[in-house]
């Protein structure tokens, strides 16, 4: 079974860009290409605005228990359900969390990798 992956970093839009090209030349002369997702930020502060110690304990907590509520989440983690809410809707919107048709919440990813550019 092939793990789920997703790279998380600093790049540039143009860089982004650039990479998206390569890829897209590479498809066009038939060669194997495989699927990427990469989630991106300009810099470093805006990932650690995104990324938080506590919504990094939030997907650790999903991934080892599996699917659950919000309130469940919360309960699990001893934390306050309005902030733990909150925090699930970041990570929602940015791709991180996902629900379940039943409306549980559930990380997609087996393998976050996190790349960080210390020089532009």
């Amino acid at each position: 079974m092939t793990k789920q992956r997703i790279h998380i970093g600093t790049e540039s839009p143009e860089r982004g860009f650039e990479r998206f090209i390569r890829i897209w030349q590479r498809a066009e002369h038939e060669e194997a290409v495989e699927t990427e997702v990469h989630l991106n930020f300009e810099d470093l502060s805006m990932l650690l605005a995104v990324m938080t110690p506590r919504r990094l304990e939030l997907l650790k907590a999903l991934r080892q228990q599996g699917p659950m509520s919000v309130r469940g989440l919360s309960a699990a983690l001893f934390r306050n359900y309005k902030n733990v809410h909150a925090d699930i809707r970041a990570l929602e919107r940015v791709g991180l969390v996902e629900r379940t048709e039943s409306g549980s919440l559930r990380v997609p990813w087996d393998i976050i990798d996190t790349h960080l550019s210390l020089v532009a």
